[in-house]
């Protein structure tokens, strides 16, 4: 894709969605990295239904911990991994506690030095939280970024770099969203809608659905 083609295919989902949103329900950054830890293998609608009690009582690392992994575990068991989730949970708020005066870091790498957070989950949070320009790449991206030939790589970390050296700075800080619905409702896994996708003519996709 030529950087012509490229700049074009953002300002067409641009001017689809000119200020897109995560679809994760929170209420500060803490909450943000919260929902986000445990949207790993699970859908953004799942964990909004969890967290909808949840944030409500434990909308700070301080009552996060008071809550406990026990008290927690009863409000997300309906997610994938919950135990896991919990347990993390419950870890990087005693550490949010312990070292950033229970604030969430403006830092990957302090980010990524909380449990159960990874490369992907800091970067959602700088670019939602703190509106810096990451890209954080999940598998609607990377899908999205090898199938359109936007960005090319065999790992998430290659999708990204690749991402960062071909989004326009201009289209930067909300090309993480734009393609995260673009792949959640138009490139879609299993069947592509390519008759109702606005950047269909600039996709490199071989195999193309018809109308």
């Amino acid at each position: 894709m030529t950087p012509e083609h490229i700049d074009q295919f953002f300002a067409r989902l641009a001017e689809r969605n000119p200020e897109p949103k995560s679809e994760l329900s929170y209420r500060n950054p803490f909450t943000l990295l919260v929902a986000v830890v445990l949207s790993a293998q699970a859908t953004d609608v799942g964990v909004n239904k969890a967290t909808a009690d949840l944030f409500p009582l434990a909308d700070t690392p301080e009552r996060m911990l008071a809550l406990g992994e026990e008290g927690l575990k009863g409000y997300i068991k309906t997610i994938g991994l919950f135990n896991t989730k919990a347990k993390n949970v419950i870890a990087l708020s005693r550490l949010l506690i312990e070292r950033h005066g229970a604030q969430v870091p403006v830092d990957r790498a302090a980010l990524e030095a909380l449990p159960g957070v990874g490369r992907k989950t800091a970067n959602v949070v700088l670019n939602v939280a703190f509106g810096l320009p990451t890209i954080a790449v999940d598998t609607h991206i990377f899908r999205v970024a090898n199938r359109t030939g936007l960005a090319t790589g065999a790992t998430p970390e290659a999708v990204e770099q690749g991402l960062e050296r071909v989004v326009p700075d201009r289209w930067k800080l909300h090309a993480h969203h734009w393609l995260i619905l673009q792949g959640r409702y138009i490139c879609k896994a299993r069947k592509p809608d390519c008759p109702g996708c606005p950047v269909g003519d600039l996709c490199a996709f071989p195999e193309k659905t018809g109308g």
